[in-house]
């Protein structure tokens, strides 16, 4: 089979189309056809050993795949050959097929494409975690979404409008912000990109505010970090909830003081930790995610598409932010 791999330590230009052995399925996994695969920003962070997780190389990049069950392991309950699912895999997606434990597959209904099952589980799966589990959103809370075009932030997007919050959607162009509105956000506010000096930390604060009444937010859902944090933070609403989702625009240093004065709570964000230690709440939440995906409340925006041997190339694409929504690598 045919298989993008990381050899060496570097960015999407190293990865190499290889032939290699079909795998086996092991006690009570599956092996999947992968029709398509979920490009996500720790894609960009795994080969270049900078993730949370180093696997062994050679490795494929790619977390979330979709795809057909064609084997199946000693002992596999819960999957039979032919069920089309979603695999959360945290990597070796990349490849024309894959092995996966069974528990780590969600069946999905014929009617869902595989594009957009490749699209759906880490991007809804991590901002449902992040906005009701973590930040405990409710029907008329303002939510400020940072990088809201991006894969997890219009999830989020999309997510608070279900739940009728107001969103106040934060990006880096004029072309983002019209595409948050699409999506539903209520407001918009376009941020300068780069390192922001003072006046523009302040003016971005005071768009927040300005954004919210003056009230301020009472969820911050930050998939940027940055130099976008500190400000955000200092928009928040009395006990508001900052919820930490990752730091492609670097990783921040926030004076505490500010939780004290704002009577607010820093919040980590680490879904597949959660899905781990907690498999039985995240089967429910992932069941959650599906009936509002049926009810046609939420639906992944793809707005580009990759042959496997391009996945540097779409890795690439996401890792410089020109994705506006979901990226997806299709094999067929």
């Amino acid at each position: 089979m045919r298989a993008l791999l990381s050899t060496a330590i570097g960015g999407p230009e190293t990865l190499q189309l290889q032939e290699i052995a079909d795998p086996v399925p092991g006690l009570g996994d599956v092996l999947i056809a992968v029709k398509a695969v979920g490009v996500n920003y720790p894609d960009s962070l795994i080969i270049e050993d900078k993730y949370q997780f180093r696997p062994e190389r050679p490795f494929a990049p790619g977390g979330e795949v979709a795809g057909t069950v064609i084997g199946l392991g000693d002992g596999t309950e819960g999957l039979s050959i032919g069920d089309r699912v979603i695999g959360f895999a945290g990597w070796g997606g990349m490849a024309e097929k894959l092995t996966l434990n069974a528990q780590r597959c969600v069946k999905i209904p014929d009617s869902m494409p595989f594009d957009e099952a490749a699209a759906f589980l880490m991007t809804y799966g991590t901002s449902h975690y992040a906005l009701i589990d973590r930040g405990g959103m409710k029907a008329g809370d303002q939510v400020l979404v940072l990088g809201a075009a991006g894969g997890v932030g219009v999830a989020a997007v999309e997510l608070a409008k279900a739940v009728g919050a107001r969103v106040i959607a934060a990006v880096s162009s004029e072309e983002k912000a019209a595409f948050a509105r699409d999506k539903g956000a209520d407001a918009t506010i376009v941020y300068p990109t780069g390192a922001l000096d003072k006046d523009q930390a302040r003016a971005f604060s005071d768009a927040v505010k300005a954004a919210t009444g003056g009230a301020g937010a009472d969820i911050i859902y930050d998939g940027v970090g940055g130099d976008y944090a500190e400000p955000a933070l200092r928009a928040i609403a009395w006990q508001g909830r900052y919820l930490v989702v990752g730091f492609p625009a670097g990783i921040p240093k926030i004076p505490l003081n500010l939780t004290l004065l704002k009577g607010c709570q820093i919040v980590g964000v680490f879904w597949g930790a959660f899905t781990a230690r907690e498999p039985a709440q995240h089967n429910s939440y992932v069941a959650d995610l599906l009936a509002l995906y049926a009810a046609g409340k939420i639906t992944p925006t793809i707005s580009a598409r990759f042959a496997l041997e391009q996945g540097g190339e779409a890795i690439a694409h996401l890792r410089d932010r020109k994705a506006l929504g979901k990226v997806v690598i299709e094999l067929e």
